[in-house]
């Protein structure tokens, strides 16, 4: 079901009146009541878990994976805003009490994937209101059970009415939500081009707006993973391959493009190619399962289309087969993948990997740096001086040492991207 125009009026009706009241409940107030939705979340974990990977075909891992964000979120931003909330004095100057203190902006319009359908709009959604912001949420038209769940256990933790509203639908509830006067901030992640769309129609001016809209906006990525002359093969080749299969490949901090010195060039592809064959391709359900299907025929038919793409700019190194129906793609590589081919330069939210090779490792950084994207990259080398300049010259917002590029975690890995991968603060 979608929200209608009158739906959505209401929500954001009821969001401003309840603006003055929220801003002016305590700290503390709001602190707990994220506290006791982690809590809430803790208790039923598993079922919400087993929504995820009914509604969104995510492997049980993967599944529990997004339970444990959504939990780290709302304790992160609950603990950080308490320490954020009391003024602080600035300078000892005599006759004189400066001080700085954060205020909530107003009404914030939340629109969530479905790919991560708890963690990211919990973080989202937490942060908001923690600060004193009302919020209206859009979950993704293709998640909304899980954006249902959200907004239950949200309610059940003492969210107050008309604070947070959660309203149903697709890209016009969205884009209806952007270009209200009443929305202050817009908290986004997605696709670049739903995102610059977002970042265009929010810096128009429309009758009567009180307000800059802020806009924090998560954009995906085309990440790129090194594996030098240096590397260890065995770690290398079990990072590139969970980081471009976990999910099917569809996070946005997932690898698209191997990079590999020449020296190694052909072992790696031989062990590449092996350990891709002896995945384990199916239903979700199943706990052996390491990679489930795609979000939809539509998402399938696309990544089907990048695969033809493929096969006609690069060589065919490696596909998955698939058997049975269902909305499954086989994860695929390409080798010999020039930085001019399409499968090296436009996101692919699905497992296909391009492996490029390298003639030096300085070739292999301009190689990585050569997309418009800036999202997540990593090294595998045995190095220092490698290492070293990685943390120099490799242009993304989160860089992954001799570890797989996938799988932040919260308060220890700040995420989010820079170019054309993202704008506004970091998450966790």
């Amino acid at each position: 079901s979608s929200a209608s125009s009158g739906d959505i009026q209401q929500a954001l009706r009821r969001a401003v009146q309840a603006q003055e009241s929220w801003r002016d409940t305590t700290t503390e107030r709001r602190v707990n009541i994220l506290y006791a939705a982690a809590s809430i979340m803790r208790t039923r974990r598993n079922e919400l878990a087993a929504w995820e990977i009914l509604e969104c075909g995510k492997p049980w891992r993967e599944a529990d994976a997004d339970l444990a964000e959504a939990i780290d979120f709302l304790e992160y931003y609950a603990t950080s805003w308490r320490t954020l909330a009391s003024p602080k004095r600035l300078g000892q100057e005599p006759g004189e009490l400066n001080q700085r203190l954060y205020s909530p902006r107003g009404v914030t319009a939340v629109i969530a994937p479905w790919n991560f359908p708890l963690a990211i709009p919990t973080g989202m959604v937490s942060a908001a209101l923690v600060t004193g912001n009302p919020v209206i949420f859009k979950p993704s038209e293709r998640s909304p059970m899980m954006g249902h769940w959200l907004t239950e256990i949200l309610q059940e933790a003492g969210v107050p009415e008309g604070v947070f509203s959660c309203v149903q639908g697709g890209p016009d509830v969205g884009q209806a939500l952007v270009c209200h006067p009443d929305i202050a901030t817009i908290a986004f992640t997605g696709s670049k081009d739903v995102g610059l769309g977002i970042l265009k129609d929010a810096g128009t001016l429309r009758p009567g707006q009180r307000m800059v809209k802020r806009v924090l906006a998560e954009m995906g990525g085309k990440n790129a993973i090194i594996v030098d002359d240096t590397a260890d093969l065995d770690d290398a080749i079990v990072g590139v391959v969970s980081s471009f299969t976990g999910y099917a490949g569809q996070k946005c901090s997932a690898c698209s493009r191997a990079i590999v010195h020449a020296a190694i060039y052909e072992s790696f592809q031989a062990r590449l190619k092996e350990a891709v064959l002896s995945l384990r391709i199916g239903n979700p359900e199943e706990p052996e399962t390491q990679v489930g299907p795609v979000i939809d025929r539509r998402a399938q038919s696309k990544i089907q289309e990048y695969i033809e793409i493929g096969k006609k700019e690069a060589r065919l190194l490696v596909e998955g087969a698939v058997t049975g129906p269902g909305w499954y793609v086989g994860p695929t590589v390409f080798a010999d993948v020039a930085p001019t081919h399409r499968i090296a330069q436009e996101e692919i939210f699905g497992p296909i990997l391009a492996v490029m090779k390298a003639s030096s490792y300085q070739d292999a950084l301009t190689l990585a740096n050569s997309t418009p994207y800036a999202l997540t990259g990593g090294v595998y080398s045995r190095s220092p001086a490698h290492l070293e300049l990685a943390r120099q010259r490799f242009d993304v917002g989160n860089l992954y040492l001799n570890r797989p590029i996938t799988g932040a975690l919260v308060g220890r890995q700040p995420f989010g991207g820079h170019r054309l991968s993202g704008v506004g603060a970091k998450a966790g």
